[in-house]
Formats: C-alpha cells, structure tokens, sequence
C-alpha cells in the first residue's frame, strides 16, 4: 500500500477581515519558478482568491493603484497598463489583450485567517 504524498504546505497570508468583496486587495511576495514575484489576494462573492500580479498579455504588474484591481464595479480584475480584464474566481480573461489567465494561487481560509497553499512552481520567499 502507498502511502498519500504530504500536503504542500500552507502559510498564513493576513486576516479574513483583511478582505472585502470587491474591495482592496492583500499584496505579498512569492516565489514562481525560481523568481520573486509580487502577488494578491482578493475577496469575490465572499471567497478569498489569489494570483502572481502579472497580467497574462505582457508580464506586468495590474494594479492601477497600490493593492487595486477590481474595476469601479467590484465584478472585475482590470489590468491598469493594458486594459485586460479578468474573472475574479478563476483568473480566466474576459476581454481585452490577453493570452490564457492569471496563475491561481490557491488559499484556504479557516479561524479567521487566509492561508495560502505553496506548490511545485510557488513557494514563500526565503529570508
């Protein structure tokens, strides 16, 4: 009998009530594929999401001002450079200058804290 692979491990990234639907988002720092990169968390629909901040067209960061990405609506993620836009629960474009979506960091939420989950290509950033 195998035995089940250990879950990758997960990190505490801010508060539940650090995010609002629709609402600022929570940056951190991650690696990806080797690189530091920037990234966010958002809330949509009353789920946590999180993504590499770097719009799938050219590999630039979205936000139009620090920690902003949903447009005046609340319903979509906007690229501030290129005006790509994207589904806030799953990353997929949804218009504008956009090859394939966002990379999907995968959060949990549980006793009032988000945590994100690090993978083969994401992990923290080592101090």
């Amino acid at each position: 009998m195998n035995a089940a692979p250990p879950a990758d491990p997960i990190y505490p990234l801010c508060n539940s009530c650090d995010l609002h639907d629709g609402g600022r988002a929570v940056s951190f720092d991650i690696v990806y594929a080797g690189q530091t990169c920037r990234a966010f968390a958002v809330r949509y629909q009353g789920q946590p999401h999180a993504y590499l901040n770097r719009c799938a067209h050219v590999a630039m960061e979205m936000d139009w001002r620090p920690d902003q990405f949903f447009d005046d609506t609340g319903r979509w993620l906007l690229c501030a450079t290129h005006g790509a836009v994207y589904e806030p629960d799953t990353g997929a474009c949804k218009g504008g200058p956009c090859r394939g979506g966002l990379v999907k960091i995968e959060l949990l939420e549980h006793d009032g804290v988000v945590h994100w989950r690090s993978q083969y290509n994401l992990k923290p950033v080592e101090f």
